[in-house]
């Protein structure tokens, strides 16, 4: 099993940054600051630093970004997803409908599959087991609910034929992996695919032999899994809030990687940061939200 060691990046730390992206039309990365109510933009520096380039700047949470397919972004901003037209116009797209139970509900993770649907989950910002969900936003605006009873819906990722899911409901302590029907967008059998006995898997991605890197939050690192489940190899980060990450770079072979400082972490050395590694493997492309048969309301 190979060990690596990740590299703080220039940006200055953020409050909790998570769903690091390559925009492979700007040659950019992206990644949000969810506290903050940030969508960040950066340059890469050969492989071993970021350029800060811009920053949109909405109403907190934001929770992920996604490159849409009309040359845009889509944003999970609390319970609404918006989407960012190139020329920075920012309209509401679809809402989910959160029970009136009082509890505080908010968007986390989302990726697309490799059909183009959107998949977000939500959590609780109080840690409330079963109160939360992961969805489906579909090409034209229509949303489902893939599964519920949720605690904290994390990490998504597809395997490269894309019909495995890799899941992370985080206090399980456990990814799962699940048959994936790419024809419908739905789940079908699971099976327990990593276990982590020293903190909660968060964000992840797939490589492009299959093997699933998750960041493992309150471990200080990312851990990488064959297809089979097998250890293959860590990433030692550093900051123990390691939230996400993702493979950038024009040939996909340089894995970003997001920290947080929330809490007592936030006084932990480089909390915050953005990091990088270069572990000697490939990522998948970014498959972009299929957004053309949106139809937008609520320009802001």
């Amino acid at each position: 099993m190979k060990t690596l060691r990740a590299r703080p990046c220039a940006p200055p730390p953020g409050r909790l940054c998570e769903s690091p992206v390559w925009d492979s039309r700007t040659e950019e990365v992206l990644w949000v600051d969810i506290r903050e109510g940030h969508i960040h933009r950066a340059n890469l520096t050969g492989e071993r630093d970021l350029t800060h380039r811009s920053t949109v700047r909405l109403n907190p949470p934001v929770s992920a970004v996604v490159p849409c397919a009309s040359g845009g972004l889509l944003a999970t901003v609390g319970d609404t997803f918006y989407r960012i037209a190139v020329d920075g116009t920012v309209e509401s797209v679809a809402a989910l409908s959160f029970s009136d139970d009082g509890i505080r509900r908010r968007m986390n993770d989302a990726k697309a599959d490799p059909r183009g649907r959107l998949l977000a989950g939500t959590m609780s910002e109080d840690g409330i087991r079963g109160s939360a969900a992961l969805y489906r936003l579909d090409p034209d605006g229509t949303l489902a609910v893939l599964r519920d009873g949720v605690t904290i819906s994390n990490g998504l990722g597809w395997s490269p034929d894309g019909t495995t899911l890799y899941y992370a409901d985080s206090p399980t302590q456990r990814v799962d992996a699940f048959e994936y029907d790419l024809t419908t967008g739905t789940f079908g059998n699971g099976r327990p695919f990593a276990r982590f006995d020293d903190g909660d898997p968060d964000g992840l991605t797939v490589d492009a032999e299959g093997c699933v890197w998750v960041a493992v939050w309150g471990a200080g690192q990312v851990r990488a899994f064959d297809p089979a489940g097998r250890p293959r190899a860590v990433v030692d980060v550093g900051p123990s809030q390691v939230s996400s990450c993702g493979f950038v770079g024009p040939d996909l072979d340089i894995l970003m990687i997001t920290t947080a400082a929330e809490g007592q972490a936030a006084h932990e050395h480089d909390a915050g940061r953005l990091f990088l590694c270069t572990p000697g493997v490939t990522g998948l492309p970014t498959t972009p939200y299929a957004d053309a048969g949106l139809v937008s309301s609520d320009v802001r």
